[in-house]
């Protein structure tokens, strides 16, 4: 199993505070399994470095890595995005076109703001994540997927659920390991690694320039 330094060297990740380490051990510990993984953590702090760890060191690293930012998609396009649609399923559909999860068959698919995803779209991925399987709009059966699912949000999900903007059921399929990434002002001591790593970044930068 590769080190904690080793996968922070590899990724290009500065800092030896514990929590820190702690979240890259986490990831390296899961990335040999099918476990869903929730990577929680404030705006900035790297969160998409985590499901890149876990897919890299996974039995799908030759599989594709699919990221989506769910919060970018309008929602009248979610579900043909997701899991794709046939030619001439709705206007504008000229051809048939695959969606998120088949792209992502046998590897790797990271939602990235989940919780930005409306409560219809979510009922749908639930029944995509329980059944295995998705079917494109316009589309007479199912098609079988087999991805590995891991998301990230810079919100409380638990608190989204109490509130009723964030299924249960879903929360639960999505949480079965949580892995926060610590914001810079919570490991103050990798501010100053930080610092001469980006300075000297920008001084070989200018020397390469003259």
């Amino acid at each position: 199993m590769e080190s904690v330094q080793a996968t922070k060297q590899r990724f290009g990740i500065i800092g030896n505070d514990p929590k820190l380490n702690r979240a890259i051990e986490k990831a390296i510990q899961v990335s040999p399994t099918d476990i869903s993984v929730l990577v929680t953590g404030e705006s900035g702090v790297g969160k998409e470095s985590v499901p890149k760890i876990i897919h890299a060191l996974s039995h799908r690293k030759h599989g594709k890595y699919i990221a989506v930012n769910c919060g970018a998609i309008p929602s009248e396009l979610m579900e043909s995005e997701f899991f794709g649609h046939k030619k001439g399923s709705f206007t504008g559909a000229t051809q048939d076109k695959e969606g998120f999860f088949q792209a992502a068959h046998e590897g790797t698919l990271f939602l990235d703001e989940v919780a930005d995803l409306p409560l219809a779209m979510q009922v749908k991925l639930l029944r995509a994540i329980q059944e295995k399987a998705v079917r494109p709009v316009g589309g007479e059966s199912e098609i079988s997927i087999d991805v590995r699912l891991m998301s990230a949000t810079h919100k409380q999900l638990s608190r989204e659920v109490a509130s009723g903007a964030f299924r249960d059921d879903l929360f639960y399929r999505i949480n079965v390991i949580d892995i926060e990434v610590p914001a810079l002002k919570n490991r103050r001591d990798d501010i100053p690694v930080l610092a001469r790593y980006l300075l000297d970044k920008v001084a070989a930068e200018n020397d390469a320039g003259e």
